[in-house]
């Protein structure tokens, strides 16, 4: 309820900031409709109980996405929607790879699992996949590429999707399964990747001069 209601206030901030932002626009009805199917998969993603739903809220997220990547339609944004779409399906399929691994336990519902995963080291595949689809989602090396080209959207969404939303659902994820990375090896590869990510980020943005980017 309290990751429902951050989203819920960015969402709604933003979509007043872009029914002003967009007003020129013709087909502002069918933006809104886009952003507003985007924050619905969002509430799908938080408040599922097992990785079928999750996976549903996730692909939800990554077409609606790619919709709004592709708003302006022209080759630029139509080449950033590629690289968008392309670089989270790997996150997709390291999601539906947990999925068929999780029949092992015979459910689907990972919140009963999880205390009895972490004292089983092949269990760690399924912590591996999650965070390889955290991974994808929010952006770590080596699948950075695909946030800074996503700035093809129009700014409501840069700001509402890009930065906030769609980032967050990786690191959502793995607030959800944060037994399996706390104190294994995968948590101390995830902070050394991410270090790495925020390093290279840093040094790339003082040579770009799109600010969105």
């Amino acid at each position: 309820l309290l990751f429902m209601s951050f989203v819920l206030m960015i969402s709604s901030l933003v979509i007043y900031y872009s029914k002003e932002y967009m007003s020129s626009d013709v087909n502002i009805n069918r933006f809104i409709m886009l952003v507003l199917m985007f924050v619905l998969s969002m509430m799908l993603l938080i408040i599922s109980p097992n990785l079928v739903s999750i996976l549903l809220g996730w692909d939800g997220l990554g077409l609606v996405s790619y919709c709004l990547v592709i708003y302006f339609q022209n080759v630029k944004s139509y080449n950033a929607g590629m690289l968008t779409a392309l670089s989270n399906r790997i996150g997709d399929v390291a999601l539906l790879l947990a999925i068929a691994w999780m029949l092992n336990y015979g459910g689907w519902n990972y919140v009963f699992y999880l205390e009895v995963m972490q004292n089983e080291s092949e269990m760690m595949i399924i912590g591996a996949l999650v965070m390889l689809a955290a991974m994808t989602k929010s952006a770590q090396i080596p699948f950075s590429s695909w946030l800074p080209a996503a700035m093809a959207a129009p700014t409501p969404v840069s700001a509402l999707v890009h930065s906030s939303t769609l980032v967050t659902a990786g690191v959502y994820l793995l607030i959800r399964f944060n037994i399996l990375l706390v104190n294994s090896w995968l948590g101390q590869l995830l902070l050394l990747l991410s270090g790495l990510t925020m390093f290279m980020a840093g040094l790339g943005a003082n040579f770009e001069f799109d600010l969105k980017k």
